[in-house]
């Protein structure tokens, strides 16, 4: 299996805000956004993958800036790091007023997918190739995340185990 470049999966969606989307104050709804996040991150995963992923953890995800009906949301998402058949995937979330230009960071999530094979089991991934500085860069700052997460599974479960003695 050769490996990839980031470049090779990233993607930028952009989707209007619409009426049904928000609250009756017009802000959008955190799920909405929630929600185009996990899309855009499938895409990437897909990409990469070339066959199915799913979600499998969403990293903390921290709203900064409301969005408003009628604004554009922008999800810039790309590979950070790839294992055997995980990826972790960033988004970043920017909303723009069309008619005013500004543009204001709403989110930024990490999300890890697992390529899926026709079984429905765990499918081997492409490597990744990382060829610029902020890549390398995210890659080493992934690598932690995973860490951190995998610690945190340790703990759970050495906590169960003492809640069972």
């Amino acid at each position: 299996m050769e490996s990839k470049r980031v470049s090779d999966s990233s993607v930028v969606m952009a989707v209007v805000m619409e009426p049904a989307d928000a609250n009756p104050a017009g802000n959008v709804h955190g799920g909405v956004i929630m929600k185009n996040i996990d899309s855009a991150a499938g895409v990437v995963a897909l990409r990469h993958a070339a066959g199915n992923a799913v979600t499998a953890s969403i990293d903390r995800l921290d709203f900064h800036n409301p969005v408003y009906v009628g604004e554009l949301l922008f999800l810039k998402a790309g590979l950070n790091l790839v294992g055997k058949s995980s990826m972790e995937i960033g988004v970043r979330v920017e909303a723009e007023n069309p008619r005013q230009g500004q543009v204001r960071h709403v989110a930024s999530a990490y999300l890890t997918f697992v390529a899926l094979d026709e079984n429905k089991q765990p499918a081997p991934v492409p490597g990744l190739i990382l060829e610029t500085a902020a890549e390398q860069r995210r890659n080493g700052e992934a690598i932690s995340r995973r860490n951190l997460r995998l610690a945190e599974k340790v703990r759970e479960k050495q906590s169960r185990a003492k809640g069972k003695a």
